[in-house]
Formats: structure tokens, C-alpha cells, sequence
């Protein structure tokens, strides 16, 4: 049996990921805020798949609950095999629009929640040589787009080096750049999603399968559609004055309403 630790497990990506990995044998640690869904989630997960379920109330916007997870990582005794940081959000809003209060919490959530774990991970999993992380960004992050976009450009920045710097460690990182999926991320956010065209949806369970795979091929980004795929080569040709036109009218079609 291996253990995978996923943040922001109770919806979306998280929990698609959660599900698949119970599925497959993997006993599991939960992390998100609400105590209550984790624990309806843990039950859920045990009943249905056999596996052990350890849950973790933690806030990755606050110290406090960094090192509360970081412990957990560290903790050579009980092992992580796996660990999938997924925590994140979205502020609705435009630069200068959103309370940089709000502005820091995203890059502490997206930034420095994303270091800190990763490296307590890689630490631990490099010892025993192996394991595995996938730091979930966005293919935001390659589009001059506001604070949510530079922060996920940062997490496929970092996770890339990381994986060169651990390369023959038996330690894989990879970065998960998804498009837009059907989960609770917009509506948390306040963010309008009726304008946004049904092909540019993804959906989460195909998403994790086909992150797995791609973690288990050793690729350090993966962007797991054909569709996405295709938007990204294109912006990789595009230049970049007129990518940041393209992409700020997008933005106001296809962003926060």
C-alpha cells in the first residue's frame, strides 16, 4: 500500500483525484478547512474502497496550517508516497480591483504553501528514493493575465527546476496545467461561468486519469486534453504584446462577471 496526500481534497480537482486514488489502493490523507466534509469525504472513501483515511483540518492561507501539513510530510515513520498540492482559489476581480489582502492570501495558498510542502515532501521522499508530486497550476500560466496567472506561472517555474534538480533521486515532480473544469473553484470565487463555451470544459475524473498517466511517463508539465494542447502551441508562437491584448480581451468575455 502507498499513502497520497492531497490539499484541497473535499471538491473539484482534489476530490477527482481523491477518488481515483482510492480506487486504485492507495490509502489517503485529506487536507482542506472544513472538518466536517473531510470526514463525510473519509467515510465515504473507506466504505466504499477498503482503504485507511487520514484527515488533516488545515488553512494553507495561514502558518499555522503550512506546518501543520509540512509535519505530516516529514513525518518519516508514516510515509507519503504521493502528494498532490491542489489547494487554490480565485479573486474576482481586476489588478488593483482586489484587496491586496486578498492578493497575498493567493500567493501564501499558491506560492508559498506550494514551497514549503513540495520541499518538505521531496526532502522526506528523497531519502527513501522515490515518490511523487503533482503541484497543480493552470494554462493560465502562460498568459499575461493578473495575479492568478502569475502565481500559477511561478508553481510550472518552480516545479520544472525542482524536477531537474532532483533528476535520478527517484523523486517526480510535475506541474498540472488543467483549463477550465466543472467545479466549485468559479463559484467560490463569485465568478459568472454561463459565458464561457461548453468545448473550453474539462472534466475532472478524465483529468486525473490523464495526469496519472502523464506522472507516471516522468513528465514535469502536463496539460491533459488535446483541446488545450493545441491553444498552448499557439501561444507559444504568438508575441507577446499581442498575447497580452488577446489574452485581456478574453479575460472580460470569457473571466469573472
Amino acid at each position: 500500500m502507498t499513502t497520497a496526500l492531497i490539499t484541497g481534497s473535499t471538491a473539484g480537482i482534489g476530490a477527482a483525484f481523491a477518488r481515483r486514488l482510492a480506487a486504485d489502493g492507495h490509502d489517503l490523507i485529506l487536507v482542506a478547512r472544513d472538518t466536517r466534509r473531510l470526514r463525510e469525504q473519509a467515510t465515504e472513501l473507506h466504505d466504499r474502497h477498503g482503504i485507511e483515511v487520514e484527515v488533516l483540518t488545515a488553512d494553507l492561507a495561514e502558518d499555522k496550517g503550512i506546518e501543520t501539513v509540512a509535519d505530516r510530510l516529514g513525518d518519516r515513520k508514516n510515509p507519503v508516497d504521493l502528494l498532490i498540492n491542489n489547494a487554490g482559489f480565485g479573486n474576482k476581480g481586476r489588478y488593483l480591483d482586489v484587496a491586496m489582502a486578498d492578493e497575498l492570501k493567493m500567493l501564501k495558498v499558491h506560492c508559498e504553501a506550494v514551497l514549503r510542502l513540495t520541499s518538505a515532501a521531496a526532502e522526506a521522499m528523497r531519502e527513501r528514493g522515490r515518490g511523487g508530486i503533482v503541484n497543480v497550476a493552470s494554462v493560465a500560466a502562460f498568459v499575461p493575465r493578473g495575479t492568478y496567472g502569475a502565481s500559477k506561472a511561478w508553481v510550472v517555474q518552480f516545479t520544472q527546476g525542482a524536477a531537474k534538480d532532483l533528476a535520478g533521486s527517484g523523486v517526480r515532480l510535475m506541474a498540472l496545467c488543467p483549463g477550465f473544469v466543472r467545479t466549485e473553484f468559479h463559484q467560490r470565487a463569485g465568478m459568472g461561468t454561463d459565458n464561457i463555451p461548453g468545448w473550453m470544459w474539462l472534466d475532472a475524473d478524465k483529468l486525473v486519469a490523464s495526469a496519472l498517466s502523464d506522472l507516471a511517463h516522468g513528465k514535469s508539465l502536463s496539460i491533459p486534453d488535446p483541446r488545450y494542447k493545441a491553444l498552448m502551441g499557439l501561444v507559444k508562437v504568438t508575441p507577446r504584446g499581442l498575447l497580452g491584448g488577446i489574452s485581456s480581451r478574453t479575460g472580460r468575455k470569457y473571466g469573472p462577471q
